[in-house]
């Protein structure tokens, strides 16, 4: 690789870094060429050759934070076995997730663009969506190897779940209690309790 390659490509992966804390922080909505310009000391130009529009940073933004949030949360839960196991470990790897690296765009991208039609919404959407989706396998995995009662609901205990992360993002965030990751992970051992089949013994 050329020095000018290396230099452009450590570049962008300063901009996207410097546009996900604004995010984090911020919101969406907050991200700009000349704000994330003005953040790294370059000029606004230098940005747009490496990333082109706003709505191009917006995506280099989310498909990073797909990236590692799949890297942090998924994959790891994936090593588990098949049923609670690897529900349990997506569950948590989330809540130590959202509490380590201030909030979870999915969860607060939902409030940004709940009452607007764009295409950013519709992205946010379907990432939450198929966010949703994987929780819900692990739970229908977890029904077939006989880990929860026979009547559980996957889409109910999904909605459950996420209800939880939700609630999570306000007290951690808003109301800054530092008990919430706690809070939510005793919420989420009583939730699943009533759920777990007599049968399954972790």
């Amino acid at each position: 690789m050329d020095t000018h390659t290396e230099k452009s490509e450590l570049t962008l992966a300063a901009i996207v870094d410097t546009a996900l804390d604004m995010v984090a922080t911020q919101g969406l909505e907050s991200l700009s060429l000349g704000e994330v310009a003005k953040r790294l000391g370059i000029s606004k130009s230098g940005v747009f050759s490496r990333v082109g529009s706003r709505e191009a940073l917006h995506e280099a933004v989310l498909n990073e934070f797909d990236r590692r949030f799949s890297a942090d949360v998924f994959e790891p839960a994936m090593a588990q076995a098949r049923g609670l196991p690897r529900l349990n470990a997506l569950v948590m790897n989330w809540i130590t997730r959202t509490c380590n690296v201030t909030g979870c765009i999915y969860v607060a991208g939902a409030f940004e663009y709940d009452d607007v039609d764009t295409p950013m919404r519709e992205r946010l959407q379907h990432n939450v969506l198929r966010w949703r989706g994987v929780l819900r396998r692990a739970i229908i995995q977890a029904l077939d190897a006989g880990h929860l009662r026979p009547d559980t609901d996957p889409e109910q205990l999904a909605f459950e779940i996420y209800s939880l992360m939700v609630g999570l993002m306000h007290d951690a965030r808003f109301l800054r209690d530092p008990k919430a990751p706690d809070r939510v992970r005793n919420a989420y051992e009583r939730l699943t309790s009533t759920y777990r089949s007599f049968n399954y013994h972790a």
